[in-house]
């Protein structure tokens, strides 16, 4: 079976957040189920892309409205990833530093979909499945049925994935004008809502869509920002299926990003190694139970909690614990947790930027994460704590409540159901009392070790929905 994987990331090419976790990981453990797995995403001025060898495979043109740009497709020659990598790039388009944030970012994106359609046209390259990541590819669906340059792919399995419904790409209907040539009687499956909607199109369009965790796809039913009537309709072709981590690069015992390495037999030392590492680093005492947050400050993600968080905590507590903040993101949240951090410089610390090998030693040395969400699709942050032996505080959504089970229900993690300061500050004091009794901390480090996070049986659920008849 082969299957290619459509992503605009892909650790550790290009990642911004968990969405590059995924597509990096799933392929590989595909590959090792005998799958033909591969992930084609766009070329970007990377560290990995500069450091590794590529070849060209394709070189051809598309057109948008008048222009014509030139598309590369170049493969890494080595598969050092474990499956066969595909980069896209378009002079003037996808050839820039960063995935986000450019005025034409809709173009870029309809450019990706298009240029790749056409490369495999071209070729005569016909996959069993192309599943299709995020609304970013969402069009692929629609324009695999519908674009008359495409007929060779005429019938291939559509598989969409939604890894956060927040985001859904939506564009004015000029835009359509930038897309290949399609029949203009299906107009109707690009629009929601009077504009194009990407997502709404890879749900009408794709034979099979799925959520990246059960209890989020229960709640895209509910509430999915506009699309859950559409969502409930197309029910049938709904599943929710958890993401895995990868456990070959998640591993205490051999992270080549951690000061000291450690296992579930013997952690005790392991982990007070690193904590006391980053309470060095960062100023904070070793003695003190550590709390951390790691993530983008994002209204999704509960940072503009933070700051009451913060204050409240340490206040409320007279200082009996430390908090560790690594994000970064709105502006408004950074300057206001710059001020708290010359407040209370004895207990609280913070990192700007996304820094991957930091995140790392932060796993490893708290003793507590903290996930605060008001949207958590599935949450890959508490599976990657309790691989390190990190007791997760989360808020009781989307995947964190497939994953984490509070200790009150003989699970192994701190839940709480409002998203609001004051259940994670009564959260935070919870976890002090538990921080208190060593042994029951002990056993509750060995017990979340030893769960199997991994991407096999998640890997095994999507082949099983790519061979569904």
């Amino acid at each position: 079976m082969k299957v290619f994987h459509l992503s605009v990331e892909c650790f550790p090419v290009a990642k911004v957040g968990g969405l590059a976790d995924v597509v990096g990981a799933l392929p590989k453990y595909q590959t090792k189920m005998g799958i033909d797995a591969k992930v084609v995403m766009p070329w970007y001025n990377k560290p990995f892309v500069n450091e590794n060898e590529f070849e060209v495979v394709f070189d051809g043109f598309i057109h948008q409205i008048h222009h014509m740009y030139q598309v590369l497709v170049m493969k890494e020659k080595h598969n050092v990833l474990g499956y066969e990598l595909y980069l896209v790039k378009i002079p003037g388009l996808l050839d820039r530093d960063q995935v986000y944030g450019y005025f034409d970012e809709s173009q870029q994106f309809i450019a990706f979909q298009h240029a790749v359609l056409h490369w495999l046209s071209a070729m005569e390259i016909r996959p069993d499945v192309l599943h299709c990541h995020d609304y970013h590819t969402g069009l692929v669906p629609f324009m695999v049925e519908y674009c008359q340059d495409f007929d060779f792919l005429k019938g291939v399995k559509t598989v969409g994935t939604i890894h956060n419904g927040e985001y859904q790409g939506t564009m004015d209907w000029q835009m359509s004008n930038y897309m290949p040539r399609f029949d203009a009687w299906k107009w109707g499956l690009l629009d929601w809502n009077g504009r194009i909607n990407p997502l709404a199109t890879m749900i009408k369009c794709c034979h099979e869509f799925t959520a990246v965790s059960q209890g989020y796809m229960h709640e895209l039913f509910e509430d999915a920002q506009g699309l859950q009537d559409l969502i409930r309709q197309e029910h049938r072709k709904a599943h929710g299926i958890i993401n895995g981590i990868d456990t070959e690069v998640w591993n205490p015992m051999t992270d080549i990003m951690l000061n000291d390495h450690y296992s579930k037999e013997n952690f005790e030392e392991g982990k007070e190694k690193n904590k006391k590492w980053l309470c060095e680093e960062y100023g904070l005492n070793p003695e003190l139970p550590l709390f951390a947050f790691i993530g983008r400050f994002a209204g999704e993600k509960g940072a503009d909690m933070l700051p009451d968080i913060v204050r409240r905590s340490i206040s409320e507590t007279e200082g009996a614990l430390n908090i560790l903040i690594l994000g970064s993101g709105n502006p408004q949240i950074e300057n206001t947790l710059k001020q708290l951090q010359e407040e209370f410089h004895v207990n609280f610390a913070m990192d700007l930027g996304y820094k991957e090998a930091l995140s790392h030693k932060i796993y490893a040395g708290a003793d507590f994460l903290l996930m605060p969400s008001r949207v958590e699709p599935c949450g890959l942050n508490q599976m990657y704590a309790m691989r390190y032996g990190t007791i997760p505080i989360v808020r009781y959504t989307g995947g964190l409540k497939d994953t984490v089970t509070d200790i009150s229900s003989g699970g192994y993690g701190l839940n709480y159901t409002f998203p609001g300061t004051d259940d994670a500050v009564h959260a935070i004091k919870r976890a002090l009392y538990l921080y208190d009794d060593k042994e029951e901390m002990q056993n509750l480090r060995k017990t979340i070790m030893n769960l199997d996070f991994s991407w096999q049986k998640s890997a095994e659920n999507y082949v099983n929905l790519y061979r569904k008849k």
